[in-house]
């Protein structure tokens, strides 16, 4: 069996995030056995802690939102992507505000971070999760959907469906690996359609986006160069492993068309609820 990984040492990195565009300091460092990956608000009173579990989930527009005893971290998918990715089981995240830094709008830097603090065994077995049957969860319209399938590894099978003549449909498959991970998967940044920024500002998202760590297109094009052809349908990918990681570590394939951040958590809770008390 696979005993559990935390960091060897502490790291940190600053930023400002994605939607907030508040700056912030994050520092990813060594936790215990069995803690699995904790949130620490530092800027708050008394650095409540809150525990990256799907149980925790309370919004997914535009990213994934947890929140616990009243404090919430938001935009956490990407940093949960590279900790899964990773392997790491225990990983205490320390952030003084309510944001990761965006850095290049994918995981990438996540992934180098994790990578530069290193890992260590720990004296306790993982509390790997086997499917024993097949989850699915469906858009209430019948348009979108994400399955799971019982697997012995960790697979990916995305089909991004976009109206827009540049995009339309982009599909990738991938076992995820850590050496496939960081080669087609962890630099694929992020998305945004130009018409839809101020819509986005005015809700109050998307501030700290740029076309450094974003992808935008609009009606005539891409204002900036693509990493990859299908850079779009592989940030899906990158999506699906971070909130995917809120269930615990899954062996499944996954099968999904069109899933965003609503239908990935709807998944993991499933997954979360039928196993918490197993694993």
């Amino acid at each position: 069996m696979q005993k559990q990984i935390t960091l060897r040492k502490s790291v940190g990195v600053s930023g400002v995030g994605l939607h907030s565009g508040a700056e912030v300091q994050l520092s990813l460092n060594p936790s215990a056995t069995d803690s699995g990956i904790i949130f620490v608000r530092k800027d708050l009173s008394g650095a409540p802690k809150i525990h990256a579990t799907a149980e925790n989930v309370t919004s997914t527009i535009r990213a994934t939102t947890l929140e616990e005893g009243g404090a919430k971290v938001f935009t956490v998918e990407h940093l949960m992507s590279a900790l899964n990715a990773c392997g790491i089981d225990n990983c205490v995240v320390e952030m003084d505000a309510e944001e990761p830094p965006v850095l290049d709008g994918n995981s990438i830097g996540f992934f180098e971070l994790i990578k530069s603090a290193g890992t260590v065994e720990q004296d306790a077995e993982r509390r790997e999760i086997r499917l024993d049957k097949v989850y699915r969860v469906d858009s209430d319209d019948g348009k979108k959907f994400i399955v799971a399938l019982p697997y012995d590894g960790f697979r990916v099978s995305f089909t991004s469906i976009n109206p827009h003549p540049l995009i339309g449909i982009q599909y990738e498959d991938f076992e995820v690996t850590e050496e496939i991970y960081r080669a087609e998967i962890a630099p694929a940044r992020t998305i945004a359609y130009e018409k839809e920024i101020a819509a986005l500002h005015a809700m109050g998202l998307g501030r700290g986006g740029t076309l450094e760590n974003v992808i935008v297109y609009n009606d005539s094009g891409w204002l900036n160069e693509l990493r990859y052809p299908d850079e779009l349908v592989r940030h899906k990918i990158l999506d699906v492993i971070g909130d995917l990681r809120l269930a615990g570590f899954v062996k499944c394939h996954i099968i999904a068309a069109a899933s965003g951040h609503a239908l990935n958590t709807a998944l993991a809770k499933k997954i979360y609820a039928d196993f918490r008390e197993k694993i």
